[in-house]
């Protein structure tokens, strides 16, 4: 094929079919622009975006103040890496602590590279701070939980196709019950080698599970009387997707270390950053951690583009109002169906929970024919879908697409 012929979606599913490894089980829709909440294919066929690339792309496709910002530095300066300052990484630092609180950021590229950082820092932290013994640090996590893939992630992670003949697998970590605050408590003083708690305050990948209220404050309480860390990874939960800029602001919990990625950028570009006071910080040394990438001056101006509309568009009000009336909405359709048996969420993080087993394709035949009409998200756990449009979506635009996915539940009613 000339590179001059018009790509088909089948020729592009192809191309990826045949060259690039089998990592990913896409819907089948090939994209080839974006702005705002929408998305068009190659064919030109038009769809709204109600996976938001995971909760990177809050603030719409193509943000115009975030895409000049980053057009404007690549032209002037694109990598130094961190062998010599430049000009942007300092004003982005000082931006991106005192927007969220912190005394110090490291800055990275991808989440699964700021929570490596983060356990990282907790383990120094522990062994240089606490006074635990160097290789007995344990970190606290949860079942169900999704930080990633990387070797020392999958180490404790419960899924198992990420898990299965990836080993041998990294130790350290001790696995409790999500949303169980005696567990929590109880192995927390099981042992006096417990450095750090690594919670997500929704379990997005899990199918948007979201804790009891007051879970979140009873762990950071436990953390803070027995010199535990808590450590919040809100990759996805982050950059106002829930209703507030972070996920724990829901329950006024600042975390001892805060990670943070995708929607930093409004998806434009990669980047991530781990967050703590000096405290904690300090114990990073010159030439323990870093990234010839991280925090780049491209990454940094699209950084501060972002956040700066996150603030600016009043981002999180606007997610709190439409989560909101997306559950009351969805939720009276569900009273009668059959097809669906709960919704729930925070903010504009939402699932729905299809009657089929997680072994079914039911889930994904309603995607499919949610493309069909003009809406795309993707199955999680096999039964459960979840909804995360950018939050720039305005309340008409929601409601036409809470009636595209009714009336698609509608088809599937048994």
């Amino acid at each position: 094929m000339s590179v001059l012929d018009k790509m088909s979606s089948a020729n592009a599913i192809a191309l990826e079919d045949k060259y690039g490894a089998h990592n990913y089980h896409p819907l089948p829709v090939v994209l080839s622009r974006g702005e705002g909440v929408y998305v068009w294919d190659v064919e030109g066929k038009k769809y709204y975006d109600f996976l938001s690339a995971y909760s990177a792309v809050n603030q719409g496709h193509c943000h115009p103040k975030i895409v000049n910002a980053m057009i404007n530095q690549a032209q002037t300066l694109t990598l130094t890496s961190r062998a010599f300052y430049n000009d942007k990484l300092g004003v982005y630092e000082e931006f991106v602590t005192n927007y969220f609180g912190f005394d110090k950021v490291l800055p990275m590229n991808t989440g699964a590279e700021a929570v490596e950082t983060a356990i990282k820092i907790c383990r120094k932290w522990a062994y240089e701070k606490k006074g635990i013994a160097e290789n007995e640090a344990q970190i606290i996590v949860c079942d169900g939980n999704f930080h990633g893939r990387t070797t020392t992630i999958i180490s404790f992670s419960n899924d198992e196709n990420a898990r299965k003949n990836f080993g041998p697998y990294t130790s350290g970590f001790i696995k409790i019950p999500y949303d169980d605050i005696d567990a929590l408590e109880k192995t927390i003083k099981s042992s006096k080698n417990i450095a750090g708690f690594l919670v997500e305050p929704i379990q997005g990948e899990a199918g948007v599970y979201v804790p009891s209220e007051g879970y979140l404050t009873k762990a950071k309480a436990l953390c803070e009387a027995n010199n535990v860390l808590f450590i919040a990874d809100e990759v996805q939960t982050g950059i106002a997707r829930t209703g507030k800029l972070l996920a724990v602001n829901h329950e006024n919990v600042q975390p001892d270390i805060l990670i943070l990625g995708k929607a930093i950028s409004g998806g434009a570009y990669p980047v991530s950053a781990v967050l703590a006071n000096d405290a904690i910080m300090n114990v990073i040394k010159p030439g323990q951690h870093g990234s010839t990438f991280g925090g780049n001056p491209v990454a940094a101006a699209v950084a501060i583009a972002a956040l700066e509309v996150v603030r600016d568009e009043k981002l999180s009000e606007n997610a709190e109002h439409l989560g909101k009336l997306f559950r009351s909405e969805i939720a009276n359709y569900i009273e009668k169906s059959t097809i669906a048996t709960l919704v729930r969420g925070k903010g504009l993080l939402n699932a729905i929970v299809i009657n089929d087993t997680e072994e079914s394709d039911t889930a994904w035949n309603i995607c499919i024919a949610l493309r069909d009409n003009g809406l795309l998200a993707k199955p999680t756990h096999g039964n459960i879908i979840r909804f995360a449009p950018p939050l720039v979506m305005n309340e008409e635009q929601l409601l036409d697409c809470v009636s595209i996915i009714i009336n698609t539940l509608k088809q599937f009613e048994k």
